[in-house]
């Protein structure tokens, strides 16, 4: 199974490799290597699984985010789930229609 999160509640291993010399228990030190360990994340992307974890992805971001960002994200996921309910209304319809006739 993929590895697609943080590596626990231990010490982040980057630490020791990436982020030497830095405090492991400073809140923006281990943000920073969290922000990291997503920056370097590559995996399939085709599978159900990642389309998950890159909405779990994009839903973690926008909560971080703040104003104008935090908006423009809620206008967006609002327009997406507004577009599945009008596709799935017109396919309601054109089926009713097609099993009508």
């Amino acid at each position: 199974m993929a590895d697609f999160g943080h590596p626990g509640p231990g010490p982040n291993p980057r630490f020791g490799e990436d982020l030497v010399g830095l405090d492991p228990y400073d809140p923006e030190a281990r943000a920073f290597a969290e922000h990291l360990d997503r920056m370097e994340r590559c995996g399939p992307t085709f599978t159900v699984e990642a389309s998950i974890s890159g909405v779990a992805d994009f839903a973690e971001s926008s909560n971080r985010l703040g104003g104008l960002r935090w908006w423009a994200s809620v206008a967006l996921v609002s327009l997406i789930i507004i577009g599945v309910i009008v596709a799935a209304w017109d396919i309601i319809g054109r089926a009713a229609l097609w099993l009508s006739s």
